[in-house]
Formats: C-alpha cells, sequence, structure tokens
C-alpha cells in the first residue's frame, strides 16, 4: 500500500503544493503551544510534512518513526534537501514494537495513521506514554458517513494485509488519557479530526 510509487507520488504532491489541510491545522495548533528549542516523535511521519514544519518553526530535532522503508527514505530525501538531515533520525519499523528504544519527546504526532493501525489501544496508550508536553492526532471523525465510506474503501481495495479503521472517539481520548494526557481542543476538517492532547504541568 506505501510503496515507492506512492511514496514518490505523495513527494513530488507535497513539494508542489505543500502540507495537506488536516496536517497544516494540526501544526498550526502543535506551534501555538510554543515549539522553540522543543523535540519532536512524529509515528508514521510519511514525507515528513509535520515534523519539518515544527522543525521550521523553532523545534530543535526530530524522531521520525514509519513501517514504510519507501516513505522513510522519501523523508529523508526531503530532510536533506531542506538542509535539516542532522537533526531527524529516521527509524524503520512498527511503533508498538520500537516503542522501548524510542525517547521521550515534547511533542509527539500522529497525523492520520491511527485509522491504518488495527490495535489503536496499544498505538495511542504508547505514544501517549512518549508524550513530555502535547501529543497531536490526525484520525476519522466517527459519524455515520465515516463508517460507511471506511466499509466501502476496504472492499473497493481487498487487500488482506492492509484495512482502515474508524475508531470511536471516546475510546481514543480515553487510551490518550489513561496516561495523564487530557484533551484541550478538537477541530472537525472534512470527515478527519484534529485532536489535540496536553500533559498538565
Amino acid at each position: 500500500m506505501f510503496d515507492a510509487e506512492h511514496a514518490k507520488d505523495e513527494l513530488k504532491r507535497y513539494r508542489k503544493r505543500g502540507p495537506r489541510l488536516t496536517t497544516r491545522r494540526l501544526v498550526r495548533e502543535l506551534i501555538r503551544e510554543g515549539v522553540t528549542g522543543s523535540t519532536v516523535l512524529e509515528v508514521g511521519g510519511g514525507v515528513g510534512a509535520a515534523h519539518l514544519a515544527l522543525l521550521a518553526a523553532g523545534a530543535s530535532s526530530a524522531t521520525d518513526v514509519d513501517a514504510s522503508r519507501a516513505f522513510l527514505k522519501a523523508a529523508e530525501r526531503e530532510a536533506a534537501r531542506r538542509g535539516v538531515r542532522d537533526r531527524v533520525k529516521h527509524l524503520h519499523g512498527d511503533m508498538v514494537d520500537l516503542a522501548p528504544e524510542i525517547p521521550p519527546a515534547d511533542f509527539v504526532v500522529l497525523d492520520k495513521v491511527v485509522c491504518c493501525y488495527p490495535d489503536a489501544e496499544s498505538l495511542i496508550t504508547l505514544s501517549a506514554e512518549k508524550t513530555r508536553r502535547t501529543l497531536g492526532l490526525v484520525y476519522p471523525s466517527d459519524m455515520w458517513v465515516s463508517r460507511v465510506i471506511n466499509w466501502a474503501f476496504n472492499l473497493w481495495v481487498g487487500m488482506e494485509d492492509f484495512k482502515t479503521y474508524v475508531h470511536r472517539r471516546e475510546r481514543v481520548e480515553a487510551f490518550a488519557g489513561s496516561r495523564g494526557l487530557k484533551l484541550e481542543k478538537r477541530f472537525l476538517t472534512g470527515l478527519w479530526q484534529v485532536a489535540i492532547f496536553s500533559r498538565p504541568r
């Protein structure tokens, strides 16, 4: 699903048009939290749109974890092109499996990742554990229309090893809350929702 051709097309689109709407909204809200000198962990970073924007806004360093080698290489190329390759650590693998070796970060970002992972509880709770300050998520709203579209997409793709999911908002918030994070902001952007969780100071 996330092969070299897909990564090439997405990087080309990103260089021409910039981050997608939901990513822009997510990044804007995180920047308002104050990212100068902070560390960033992005799970499933794709071509790197979110963490590269946060680095440009003043974050000191980022860790990019991605299960797709093709997208990880695309993110590495873009980081090099922007002159920040030495400020980003790229890790290949599943966040849940790699969690013990990933250090905590001030800001943790999952931009359209929760929708592609069957075990939302493990993914979100482990990401929340790594969060020192703020966790930002973009995931599908759980409106009925989102569920119908998700069902139709999975039927159309028909892949045994890949499916998308619409997780209940209450469950997602409970998973983050179980690790001490509080929902601060939530926005609907089309069929997607942007959620910002913070750790009480």
